[in-house]
């Protein structure tokens, strides 16, 4: 088992463009989402610059943090926590082969910096999605506190249009649609598609603050904390062929 090398690795704010990029082409999701601050995972590679009098490095991962969704979404963690208080930790990417705890140490390494910086962000929030076959096994690497996955209303559908194709959110076709109500969908297409009901994503918190000010908002959490599930627990949703409406 290789462990990632940490003396070759750094982490610096990046802008939210080059962010974008690295996500929208390598992440699992392709999507760009909302971004307070980003975050690069830089790997050194030993060799110096060609053009410049320095050693050579290249972005390996990214790691994105952004305002969650709800004005209530501080109170939803611990009473007398305010929305602005809490950032959601939307998306992570690393390239493969550079050490297989080097997420956890990326993780780890961001929430110092988030102290350092961001000193007012007192807590993290973030989902794993079963869908995708997540259970938040780097959150658990990382000692966050779960919650359950019954909290967050969940009623959508994922589809999919070709029987061994990739299953795409509602949201995502949206746009095109104008709609994610699979029957009137069933109206707009010419050809059977596929859909099931989205699984409820797990959620884990992460509080940042000192230890006066975490003790205050663990004793207060708004919500019990359950052990850590794991992908053998994993629920599957019945797929259902939908024929279009002439």
């Amino acid at each position: 088992m290789k462990y990632c090398d940490i003396n070759k690795l750094s982490i610096r704010r990046i802008d939210k463009t080059t962010a974008k990029k690295m996500v929208v082409k390598y992440h699992y999701s392709h999507l760009w989402t909302k971004c307070s601050v980003a975050l690069g995972l830089f790997y050194d590679t030993g060799k110096q610059h060609a053009f410049f009098d320095e050693a050579e490095e290249k972005m390996i991962g990214v790691i994105v943090y952004g305002d969650p969704v709800g004005r209530n979404s501080g109170s939803s963690i611990a009473e007398g926590l305010e929305h602005t208080q809490v950032f959601e930790l939307a998306r992570l990417y690393i390239h493969d082969g550079y050490g297989c705890n080097i997420e956890s140490w990326f993780i780890s390494q961001s929430m110092d910096w988030l102290k350092n910086n961001f000193s007012h962000i007192l807590a993290l929030i973030s989902y794993a999605s079963p869908m995708e076959g997540h259970v938040g096994t780097i959150y658990q690497a990382t000692n966050w506190i779960y919650q359950g996955n019954s909290l967050r209303w969940n009623d959508g559908w994922l589809f999919k249009f070709e029987e061994d194709g990739r299953w795409i959110h509602g949201r995502t076709i949206f746009p095109h649609y104008k709609t994610n109500d699979p029957q009137e969908i069933r109206k707009k297409v010419t050809s059977a598609f596929w859909v099931k009901k989205e699984l409820r994503k797990h959620r884990y918190v992460y509080i940042l603050a000192g230890k006066k000010e975490k003790k205050r908002i663990l004793n207060n959490l708004k919500h019990p904390t359950f052990p850590y599930p794991k992908t053998s627990d994993i629920e599957t949703t019945e797929e259902v062929r939908l024929e279009p409406i002439q």
